[in-house]
This record gives structure tokens, sequence and C-alpha cells, in this order.
């Protein structure tokens, strides 16, 4: 069985609609060109040459050296060695969304509860993309190598919010899901078998919560259930993560799960 097509980086992505719009008249190829070097960079690669970005990119390195220029002197990336890094400021063009988006404004207040109550990191998460995206978060301390924050992205095949988000889906959209994203096989424990996870799925909806043990890092598990709104609709995930060397599996659900019940109820009433 040939592996499913990886999915374009979103540094190519932006790329490649810049090339197949080139012909439209209201479309500017240069900021899309521009939003494509942005989004090359990420946690893995924080100095970037511009070679390094035109290959990223697939764009020229000319185009790839005229974005550079506009963007160091707009402050949005600086000189560092022989690449270029980004500047705190671009830290901005994402900050407007997430601090005005109704649901990270009413549930931080919920997540520092769990938080200071279970004394482990409690965060909110929805799918953008087909990508966990973390929304808001109350931090107890970290315990993870991955950093994560608001605006942190994870696959979420192998995370507990991602996996309450995904059960909700009809299965042929999970089967969809499971074809077009390659899995990677990042601790022993992570589940890769598409069947498999299909079964997991079809559990995670049974029971209204999902239970990772150490498939995103070793020595992590999380706990996550849904949040709906008053209708019942879906709209988000709210999860904690602990060091597996401080519970058990067993004693994370029955510790945690009715902090998190109740912390999606209280946003239910919350959330239109």
């Amino acid at each position: 069985m040939s592996l499913p097509k990886p999915e374009p980086s979103e540094a190519k992505r932006i790329a490649l609609v810049a090339t197949a719009q080139a012909g439209d008249p209201s479309f500017m190829t240069s900021l899309a060109r521009g939003l494509a070097v942005l989004g090359a960079f990420t946690s893995h690669s924080r100095v970037l040459t511009g070679a390094e970005l035109a290959r990223e990119t697939g764009l020229s390195r000319a185009a790839v050296q005229r974005c550079l220029h506009t963007l160091e002197l707009l402050g949005y990336v600086a000189a560092e060695g022989r690449g270029y890094a980004l500047r705190p400021r671009v830290l901005g063009l994402g900050h407007a969304y997430l601090t005005s988006a109704s649901l990270a404004r009413i549930a931080q207040p919920v997540l520092d509860e769990v938080r200071d109550q279970l004394k482990e990191s409690c965060s909110l998460g929805v799918l953008d993309d087909d990508e966990l995206l973390y929304v808001a978060r109350a931090e107890i301390s970290r315990i993870m190598s991955i950093s994560l924050h608001p605006g942190s992205r994870l696959p979420a095949y192998c995370t507990s919010m991602g996996r309450v988000l995904l059960a909700e889906r009809p299965l042929a959209e999970q089967r969809e899901y499971l074809r077009k994203h390659p899995r990677a096989q990042l601790t022993e424990r992570t589940c890769i078998d598409a069947e498999r996870l299909l079964d997991i799925l079809a559990k995670v909806r049974k029971d209204g919560f999902s239970l990772v043990d150490q498939e995103l890092e070793p020595g992590l598990r999380s706990l996550a259930v849904p949040i709906r709104n008053q209708v019942g609709e879906l709209v988000a995930a709210i999860n904690v993560g602990t060091q597996a060397a401080r519970i058990s599996a067993r004693q994370l659900v029955s510790v945690a799960l009715p902090s998190l019940r109740a912390a999606a109820e209280k946003l239910r009433l919350q959330v239109p």
C-alpha cells in the first residue's frame, strides 16, 4: 500500500496559491510571497538562510531576498549570522485574533480554575486545517520539550484534544483525514494504524473523553473532553496534561475527568 502524499507546508501552500493566482489582477502576489516567507519559520527552524527559505517556499532566491528586505525594514525579521530570524513584532499578526476570540476570553478563567484545582496544565483547543490549534492555556509548569502556547499547533491524531474533536466527525470524514495526513511514529506508543485509530475515535465518541498515554511525547499523559455550546454543537476541547511518573492513567481519569466535565459544562452555559 502506498503512503499518502504529504501535505505541503504552510509556506509552500501559500506560494502555490500565489503562483496559481498570478493572472488575477486583484490578487497581491507580493503580499502572498511575503506571507509564505514568514510561514517558513518554525520552532524547529528559527534561523534560515535565503537559500533555505527559497527551498522551503518554492520561490526564487531573488523573490525571497526582496521579501526579506521588506520584512526586515518593517521589523518582522532580522539578520542573524548567515541567515534571518523572526522578530517579536511578528507576534502581533496573530495576537489580535487570539485576544479577540470570544471563546479564548471566556475560557481563560475556567482553565485557570482547573489548573489551580488539579495542579496540572490545562488547555483549550480547536481544529484548524486538520491540526490541533491551541487557543488558550493555563500552565503550571513545563512538562514537555515542545513549547506550548496559544497559537501552537500539534497533530490531531495523537493528541487527546485532537482525538476528541476528530471523534465528532462522520466516519467518512475521519477516513479522509487519515488518508490525507501521514502519521509519524513520535514515540514507541504512538498509534499510526488507520483502522486502529478509527476504533479509538469510536471509543472516544462513546465514552465522551480521550486519554492519550505517551503517544505525543514520552512521559506525557493527557486527558480531554469536548466543549459544546448551548445548542449542543461541538466548539472546542479542553484537556489537562501531566507527567506519567506522577499519576497513572487510571488515576488521571478518576481525578481529572470530573473537573474537566464540570469545566466543559460551565463553558457550555457561557458559549453562544
